[in-house]
């Protein structure tokens, strides 16, 4: 039974006794009860929050900016949500993880990227998003002359939802247009409050104090890999290789193809780290594994688990990828030889996509995917690795030699590079696999997790190998909004992990030093604190600024449009008013039903 079917389960069971205790009388009057929704009213507070809101003129100047922010982010929301409606009818995406109804809930462990490790962190964020949000609409409801019925908390089962502030309907109705406007814009103000507070907090002295630890950081190993036989695995640190430092993957990489003979020994968790692991050795029996496989490779071999080992080259014994490329030479066909049979087959860097407007097609290639590369300007192309480090040597506008092998034989092609968006070299505009012929070859199977590209996202230093964002958007106020957006999506928009935070699983590959260094571990505490923090709040934001009732959007988007309309000369007024109001909360509706069901139900 999956997390969500517990989930429906506890909710119903919940229901029911929730609905027998009311019928019996059993819960206070101040408790309602509707199926799993649990609202508890008060009283209480009403006199802080008058205090609060005694500097009236402060609180109606910061609405008012506010205000206008509120105004820009409905609009976008209002043209994204529909143009994302449209794209779906006009052209259903493939049901995937990140539109999967369960994860649209800010629920940890049931939303796929919201991990059980920083539950603790995102709850505190949600509770002092809501806090802030009512607080807001409360305060400015006594800045107005609005009287408060009550003030509570929204649950769903015993899980906080919401919190509500209840306006006295027959004051609210009196107060000006002006005042409800600020009024309900108040708690996105405070939550966009909020959420810059903790970004400057996390981009400041926090992520300063936050370092990479020395080597590669391992994320996992292949199944049935020499790494695994060895025993490493996620959160273990590879510092050194027979010897030889290791700072990272490529350095790995190295250090394995410079290594003599097939075992070598590794050295674990050397240097200093937050987890204060103590360092270790392992003995790695290198073997030469395929632990993935492109669909439809010329080997025609799939990898379902337990990788599949390669025993020979052309009747060579291969055990290592030096060893593999060495018995490859210069042919552009060989007999490989592997657990499950042998497969004669071309050798080369294996494109899965060229561009049709690229410099490869350009050349008069073929577009089709399974193109390989065997060649460039001469130089023997046998890897991935070796494409990619041959492109680097090149610049933009350089015409080079690509032979290709395509449909049983190859063929040279003369291609005028482009430019590379990342760093400025040559550029064929194709997309490759990793590996060789499609198939992903190693003989150590361990796979790197991005600590330094995190660190580095969130701007700090990830070292001289962590990616950062390019572009625009890097250099511009809204990098803060699409990194705290995108770092729980990674996988799926940067191709990376999805961020975790900085839990227990994963502080072996970080380190504490700079301005907070004296708090040690507490550093990562205030980490995963501010950064939920932000995105929680933006979050709450965001949504609440969709135009459509009952969210404040689409309130305001009701004082806004009375406003307007006043001003025109049009018979029944009201009416007008709730055509507007009502034809763009139903088309927001609409859209994020599509937005949330559209792909399983239309794409399948």
């Amino acid at each position: 039974m999956n997390t969500l079917l517990w989930v429906l389960v506890g909710l119903a069971a919940y229901s029911a006794v929730a609905l027998a205790l009311s019928r019996r009388g059993l819960l206070p009057s101040s408790v309602q009860i509707q199926g799993p929704f649990t609202t508890i009213h008060t009283k209480r507070g009403r006199d802080f929050i008058d205090r609060i809101a005694a500097p009236k003129r402060f609180w109606r100047a910061w609405t008012n900016l506010g205000v206008g922010a509120a105004l820009v982010i409905m609009t976008g929301m209002f043209l994204f949500l529909l143009v994302q409606g449209i794209a779906i009818l006009q052209q259903p995406p493939p049901a995937s993880s990140v539109n999967q109804p369960q994860n649209f809930l800010v629920v940890p462990g049931v939303n796929d990227f919201l991990p059980l490790s920083v539950a603790p962190e995102i709850i505190l964020g949600l509770l002092v998003g809501l806090v802030v949000h009512e607080g807001g609409h409360g305060i400015l409801c006594r800045v107005e002359g609005i009287e408060i019925e009550s003030m509570g908390v929204f649950l769903l089962a015993i899980a906080p939802l919401g919190a509500f502030v209840e306006p006295d309907e027959e004051s609210q109705r009196e107060a000006s247009r002006g005042g409800k406007t600020r009024m309900f814009a108040a708690g996105v103000t405070n939550n966009f409050f909020v959420t810059i507070v903790a970004f400057a907090l996390l981009f400041g002295p926090i992520i300063a104090s936050v370092g990479v630890a020395p080597g590669m950081a391992v994320a996992d190993t292949y199944d049935g890999s020499p790494a695994a036989a060895a025993g490493i695995g996620p959160s273990d640190r590879i510092t050194a290789v027979g010897g030889t430092p290791v700072d990272n993957e490529t350095t790995l990489n190295a250090a394995l193809i410079d290594a003599d003979g097939r075992t070598v020994t590794v050295e674990l968790d050397g240097g200093a780290s937050a987890a204060g692991r103590e360092a270790r050795t392992a003995e790695v029996d290198r073997s030469l594994v395929v632990v993935d496989a492109v669909p439809g490779n010329p080997a025609n071999l799939t990898v379902d688990g337990d990788a599949v080992n390669v025993t020979a080259v052309n009747g060579t014994a291969v055990n290592t990828r030096s060893g593999f490329v060495e018995a490859v030479g210069e042919s552009r066909v060989v007999e490989v030889e592997t657990e499950r049979g042998t497969a004669t087959i071309p050798v080369g860097a294996y494109l899965t996509r060229v561009a049709a407007d690229g410099p490869l097609a350009n050349a008069g290639a073929p577009t089709d995917p399974g193109v390989i590369v065997t060649a460039v300007d001469g130089q023997r192309v046998v890897t991935a690795a070796e494409l990619t480090r041959a492109l680097d040597d090149t610049e933009p506008g350089q015409t080079v030699e690509v032979e290709l092998y395509h449909d049983g034989g190859t063929e040279p092609y003369n291609v005028e590079l482009g430019t590379n968006p990342q760093d400025g070299t040559g550029f064929l505009g194709v997309n490759i696999f990793p590996g060789t012929s499609g198939l992903l070859l190693t003989d150590f199977g361990t796979q790197a997790y991005p600590a330094g590209t995190y660190v580095e996202l969130l701007g700090g230093d990830g070292g001289p190998d962590a990616t950062s964002l390019s572009g625009p958007i890097a250099e511009s106020p809204l990098g803060t909004v699409y990194i705290s957006l995108v770092l729980p999506l990674a996988s799926l928009v940067l191709g990376i992990p999805n961020f975790p935070g900085f839990t227990g699983n994963v502080l072996n590959f970080y380190a504490v030093s700079g301005p907070l260094g004296a708090l040690g571990g507490g550093v990562f505490v205030l980490a995963n604190v501010t950064f939920w923090m932000a995105w929680i709040n933006l979050q709450l934001a965001l949504f609440n600024c969709i135009p459509g009732y009952p969210l404040d959007g689409g309130r305001i988007l009701r004082t806004s449009v009375e406003a307007v309309v006043a001003r025109v000369p049009v018979p029944d007024r009201n009416r007008v008013v709730s055509t507007i109001t009502t034809a763009v909360g139903v088309t927001m509706l609409v859209s994020l039903l599509l937005l949330v069901f559209g792909p399983t139900v239309l794409g399948g």
